[in-house]
Parts: structure tokens; sequence; C-alpha cells
């Protein structure tokens, strides 16, 4: 009997344990904790057993991903300046040399050296007050060429891409050697003067060239390296060339013989004899000998009076 009542009132008290209300949440959320441990549990003891050996990581410090060396992305975004420090008191002293420009842009942009006109393959600048000035890297890049040259006034070359190079002609006092980085607005040297071009003054011959091929550098400032890049640049060989490149004598003679060509081919109407002007010429010829015998007869009768 005391059984019974023992067992009647645990059953009571577990009826009412559950009739509590939080005892069934709180079953649920211990239940989903246990599951959750047990499967993070399993994840984590399933990554241990990875080779740390195989694991590759590209942020890890002093790490060389590979041999070759970064390109700067701010380099390649870089727009070519004037390789002057202030632009405002430069001044082009002789421009590029195009060979569709109109005559008068060709002839000013001919360079006269040595009894020879050679076309102006970069664009000559100075500063207005006349003065040296610094001369500084168009876009960054690496030196390829420091070259002293009495005629061209010495030459620094900075490579920037396969093929891309920016000539500085006509510099002094360089501040760089080959093989150096140089980053754009960098003094390299001072401005100076040239033999092949001497009437420019104090000044730098700048130039750009892509794979040997002088380009307008106008025609590229404020514009990135990569303008130039998909640009299609071909060598004109054109005739107007090869008479930029004649000699004084020979483009006076050419002036001469085209003037002589002219004159032989057009005949000025006035100068065209009429019909009958042989008649009248022979006539006029036989009037002015009987004059010239009466005025012989003339002097005779004077003489003798």
């Amino acid at each position: 009997m005391r059984e019974e009542e023992k067992r009647s009132s645990q059953d009571k008290s577990k009826n009412s344990f559950f009739k509590k209300r939080w005892v069934y949440p709180t079953v649920y959320i211990a239940s989903a904790a246990i599951i959750l441990t047990g499967v993070l549990w399993y994840q984590n003891s399933g990554t241990e057993n990875i080779d740390q050996s195989e694991y590759k990581a590209t942020d890890m410090p002093g790490k060389k991903m590979n041999d070759q060396p970064a390109v700067e992305v701010n380099r390649s975004m870089e727009n070519f300046v004037m390789p002057v420090v202030n632009e405002d008191d430069a001044v082009i002293q002789m421009g590029f040399y195009d060979n569709d420009g109109d005559a008068a842009e060709q002839e000013a942009a001919l360079v006269f050296y040595d009894n020879t006109y050679h076309p102006n393959t970069g664009l000559d600048i100075a500063s207005k007050d006349g003065k040296e000035f610094d001369v500084i890297a168009s876009l960054s890049g690496t030196v390829t060429n420091v070259m002293e040259d009495a005629v061209l006034g010495n030459v620094i070359e900075i490579e920037h891409d396969k093929g891309i190079v920016t000539q500085y002609q006509s510099v002094k006092d360089y501040q760089v050697k080959v093989g150096d980085q140089v980053e754009q607005g960098q003094v390299i040297a001072k401005s100076g003067t040239s033999l092949i071009n001497e009437k420019a003054g104090n000044h730098v011959h700048f130039e750009i060239r892509k794979d040997n091929v002088p380009v307008n550098p106008h025609e590229f400032f404020n514009k990135p390296l990569s303008a130039l890049q998909d640009a299609n640049v071909t060598e004109e060989k054109a005739s107007s060339d090869a008479d930029a490149g004649k000699s004084e004598d020979a483009a006076e003679e050419d002036v001469e013989g085209s003037s002589e060509e002219d004159a032989e081919g057009t005949t000025p109407a006035e100068d065209k004899p009429a019909e009958g002007g042989s008649d009248k010429k022979d006539e006029d010829k036989d009037a002015g000998e009987d004059k010239d015998k009466d005025s012989s007869t003339d002097s005779d009768t004077s003489s003798n009076s």
C-alpha cells in the first residue's frame, strides 16, 4: 500500500513538473545547443587533419610569391606632362614636324644644321626669361641611357614600358644614372644648349618614342601611358621627309628649276609674234638702215662745208 502511494505521489510530481511553462522551451533549447556543439566539433576535427605544410598563404610576411617585380597601379594611371616644373613659365621654341601638317607648320619645324634641313622629332622647350631651368621626368620609369653628345647637347633616355621611352636632349648637370628608377616630376638634369639647334638657346629637346618612332608629344600630354600603348604608330618615310633633309643649295636649285620650268612651259601672250610679224620686222630693219645712211650723208656734208 505504501509503495503504491509512493509511486502515485511521484507521478503527480512529474506531471506537475512538465505542466510548468518553462520546461519544454528549456528542453528544446538545450537539445539544439547539444546538436550544434556536436556539428562544430565534427567540422573542427576534420580540418585538423590538413597538412599545414601544404597551406599557401598569400599574405605571409616576407614570402615572395614570384620573382617578377611588382608594377605599381598608380604608374599606369600617370599622365604625360611637360618636362618642366612650371608649365606657365615655359615656351615652345620649335614644334614637332608633322607629315600631315600644313606647309607653314612644317617649315617652322625644320632645324637647319650643317647646311642641311632636318625635321624636328620632338619639342624644343625653353623658359620665357631665357634662363636655365630644372628638367623633370615626364613619367615614372627606368633610366636606360645617359650619353654625352656635343651636337645633341647630351641625352637622357627613360623607359616607361616595353618600346615606349622619353628622351631629354640638350641637358647638363645630370642627376641620374643608368639603372635608376625615377618618379614622375623628379629633377633629372638642367636645361642646356646644343649645336644642332643653337637658335633655340637654353632649352630642352623633349621626345616621346614608341618602338623608336617619334610621336608628337603635344598629342599625349595629359594622357595616360595606355593611350600611347593603344596608339597605332608606324614609321612614315614620306616624300616630305626627303625634301626636309635636302641641303639649302639643293632646295634653292629645286626652286630655280621649277621657276625655269614654269617660264618655259608658259609663254605670255604679248611675247608671241602676230601674223606677218616677221615682214614687219624686215620693214623696220630696212627703214632703220635708210635712216642710218641719211645720217651718215648729212654728217659728211657738214664736215665738207
